[in-house]
């Protein structure tokens, strides 16, 4: 599974907070992926981020 954010994000954290293996705050305030491909360990907590995130912002593929 490969994880993206994209433009839309709003920089609220809760990524990761949610799933911190993947997901990290930038020196921009925004998020960034920092594990790609997402751990399997992980992957449960990439879906629930990306579920969870407000604005759409993370995109999870195969």
């Amino acid at each position: 599974m490969r994880a993206t954010v994209d433009d839309s994000c709003i920089g609220c954290g809760l990524c990761a907070e949610t799933c911190p293996a993947v997901f990290e705050m930038g020196e921009d305030d925004l998020a960034h992926v920092k594990a790609n491909p997402v751990p399997a360990d992980a992957e449960d907590a990439a879906r629930e981020a990306a579920e969870a995130c407000p604005v759409d912002a993370i995109a999870l593929e195969a």
